[in-house]
């Protein structure tokens, strides 16, 4: 099985491109299930209903959140009702929506598990204890888990503590793909962080002067998506069906 996990789609120039390229990709590469963070889909940032349809139509077939994911309230019901939608398992247990969803493909099952980072992230509770939790009540072969997180110590301590346990561990958040795309002995695939879906000629997706005031003076700032020529950022994991072990790991950048 391969599958496919896109780096933090950016607001509507990131959405637009992903529509544009996605498809085709799709095809070209043989894809059986595609997942996204979407926590930054909407305009300004966030995730909207109408945005998380836009990813779907697109043809990702599950959206995984992060920090941002509650930034837009409408989306609150949304992430009750849907199932191939998530946030952060180790949120609040009262926050709307869940922490892992199982779909059915019908020759197999794919269990996806969101988690965030405690290092320079809002509070949240143990992402490894949540993690054992989750894993305690599921018993699917493949277990995709996207972990929100900044720090990458982070990332690879908690790969490797479930490494052998889940199919594959990927990172978000940063919007930096990074270059140590593989499989851990265990036989989990792991990326640290599998970059954006946006404009390449940004910061994180964003135009530039805005998140350099940001960052000069430390006064709130109103992000605006930057457009020109984009990329679309992620990997492939092949997995074995039988054993949800990782086979193979392929970081990929579409322009």
């Amino acid at each position: 099985m391969n599958v496919f996990a896109i780096g933090d789609v950016v607001s509507d120039t990131g959405c637009e491109f992903l529509r544009a390229k996605l498809p085709a990709f799709k095809k070209l590469k043989g894809i059986d299930f595609c997942v996204a963070n979407g926590e930054n889909s909407a305009v300004g940032n966030g995730i909207t209903p109408q945005s998380a349809g836009y990813l779907y139509d697109s043809g990702v077939d599950f959206i995984t959140t992060g920090n941002h994911v509650f930034r837009h309230k409408e989306i609150y019901e949304y992430l009750d009702s849907a199932e191939n939608i998530i946030r952060p398992a180790n949120y609040h247990r009262t926050n709307p929506g869940k922490g892992y969803s199982v779909t059915d493909l019908g020759r197999s099952q794919i269990c996806v598990i969101n988690l965030a980072g405690q290092v320079y992230m809002e509070s949240c509770d143990n992402p490894f204890d949540a993690a054992d939790r989750i894993l305690s009540e599921t018993d699917c072969k493949i277990i995709l888990v996207d972990f929100h997180a900044e720090a990458t110590a982070e990332k690879g301590a908690l790969a490797h503590y479930l490494d052998g346990r889940v199919s594959a561990v990927f990172g978000t958040h940063t919007h930096v793909r990074t270059a140590d795309a593989s499989i851990l002995p265990g036989g989990t695939g792991f990326i640290t962080d599998l970059g954006m879906t946006g404009a390449a000629d940004s910061v994180l997706g964003i135009l530039p002067e805005l998140s350099i005031k940001k960052i000069r003076t430390g006064m709130p700032e109103r992000f605006i998506a930057a457009k020109g020529e984009c990329k679309m950022e992620g990997c492939i994991f092949e997995i074995d069906e039988k054993t949800g072990k990782c086979v193979s790991v392929e970081a990929v950048t579409v322009e």
